[in-house]
């Protein structure tokens, strides 16, 4: 039995002795992730190993926690059931109070005294998001201000850098003022803040759990020059592909571009017309993007697909196309997990969706969130072979999508799952971390991963 409505398309893939009978049938320009625009301010001596799109179709790894699962989906509790609704473990952190975020003491009195940080105010939208490879022009932080709509322009310091050898998206901000754009946990931590400040580094939930970075424990990392920091705490920023956060001193010292992008907060703006007034404020080789990934048409946080309109009578990928993504995903069973795998040979979620996209032909965004966005919701009484199930798995940031998974028919779903795991073919879960499905459209999936 397969769920799912009416096709247009079929085509047939064997999968452990059964057949995944695919449908077919999707819509409209999606919207870029920030992890491709920082591709292009890589620094450092590593930077020439970098892929030249963070977007493209590629077997290189170039991680994103926002693309790691956090936590995997739990198999279906009762025999013959096609689809489990029963809730996905999460990874059994011990939270503090109310917190969910991990976080370490403070290292010594004078880190304290230099954790100066001030009270959490009034969280902000990131709407938008400016990007120059050099320091932006004095006076573009006002302009942007003053700008009908702009509720906040807060200027920040943006680069990739190897993190434990392994190239990562970083901002340097002022952690008294950036923390307002995170997610409320996140935002709420005043430790993980207070350790920022004092020239610690904060990384991503899914960086942090599924890289086994050491919580309080000193990591290498390297821009134009090399140094040790310590990880104050694991919180996701909600910024698509943004991993880790230090203060902008430290950023400084590790050979960033001064005040080189922007974090613009417009919440009852038209962010089309709006991009287009703040780029009249900017040289050349600045950018506008929106930071949109968390939103469909209707403007809710954390839901898959980008329109909650019916899927009949959209383009989606054709019958051999969807062949060749199946039989290449399933090909990858047993290989192992590894945050930031993007193939061939080790993979994490997202990495596994976009290799086996990347197959057939189909260009996908990198990481979970934005792949979230490659196409409509689709119910899941209309579930067919080949759409993809997303998830909320990550405590610091609950409406981030942070993991995903490709759905094959039969109540069945293929995962990169966690650390010391393989690639896994399961009973598909729709339980209480279930952010909802999307049929890829190769058109839009091309927008928003190149």
């Amino acid at each position: 039995m397969v769920v799912g409505g009416p096709a247009e398309y079929r085509a047939d893939v064997s999968v452990e002795g059964s057949t995944v009978r695919a449908k077919v049938g999707v819509w409209l320009p999606g919207f870029g992730a920030i992890l491709a625009l920082l591709a292009t301010l890589a620094i450092g001596p590593s930077s020439a190993a970098r892929p030249a799109a963070a977007g493209s179709a590629r077997a290189s790894a170039a991680p994103s926690a926002a693309g790691a699962v956090a936590a995997r989906p739990a198999a279906a509790r009762h025999a013959g059931s096609v689809i489990n609704r029963s809730p996905a473990p999460g990874l059994g952190i011990r939270r503090s109070g109310s917190s969910a975020v991990p976080v370490a003491l403070l290292a010594s009195r004078t880190a304290a005294r230099r954790a100066v940080v001030a009270p959490l105010g009034k969280l902000r939208a990131a709407d938008l998001f400016v990007l120059s490879q050099a320091t932006l022009p004095r006076g573009a932080v006002k302009a942007i201000s003053r700008l009908s709509g702009v509720t906040v322009a807060e200027p920040v310091d943006a680069a990739r850098v190897r993190v434990n050898g392994k190239i990562t998206a970083m901002l340097g901000v002022d952690a008294s003022a950036f923390r307002s754009f995170a997610a409320r946990p996140t935002a709420s931590s005043n430790r993980l803040w207070q350790s920022v400040a004092s020239g610690g580094i904060a990384v991503s939930y899914s960086m942090g759990r599924l890289d086994k970075l050491p919580l309080g424990g000193k990591i290498s990392v390297a821009g134009v020059r090399e140094q040790r920091l310590r990880v104050g705490g694991f919180g996701t920023v909600g910024i698509n592909g943004v991993d880790a956060v230090v203060s902008a001193s430290v950023a400084q010292s590790l050979g960033f571009p001064s005040g080189n992008a922007i974090v613009v907060s417009a919440p009852h703006a038209n962010i089309a017309k709006l991009a287009g007034r703040i780029a009249r404020h900017l040289p050349r080789n600045a950018k506008v993007y929106p930071l949109v990934s968390q939103q469909n048409a209707s403007g809710a946080a954390g839901v898959a697909g980008v329109t909650s309109t019916a899927i009949n009578g959209y383009p989606t990928l054709s019958t051999p196309q969807l062949d060749t993504m199946l039989r290449a995903a399933l090909s990858r069973r047993g290989l192992p997990y590894v945050w930031g795998g993007s193939g061939p040979s080790v993979f994490d979620c997202s990495g596994l969706v976009q290799w086996s996209f990347a197959q057939a032909g189909i260009v996908m965004p990198r990481v979970a969130a934005s792949q979230a966005l490659t196409g409509p919701a689709v119910p899941v009484s209309q579930l067919a072979a080949g759409d993809l199930l997303f998830y909320h798995t990550d405590p610091t940031a609950p409406n981030y999508i942070s993991h995903v998974a490709i759905y094959l028919g039969h109540g069945l779903m293929e995962q990169a799952p966690e650390p010391g795991m393989n690639v896994e073919v399961v009973p598909a879960d729709v339980g209480a971390e279930f952010a909802g499905a999307v049929r890829v459209d190769p058109g839009i999936a091309a927008h928003v991963g190149g």
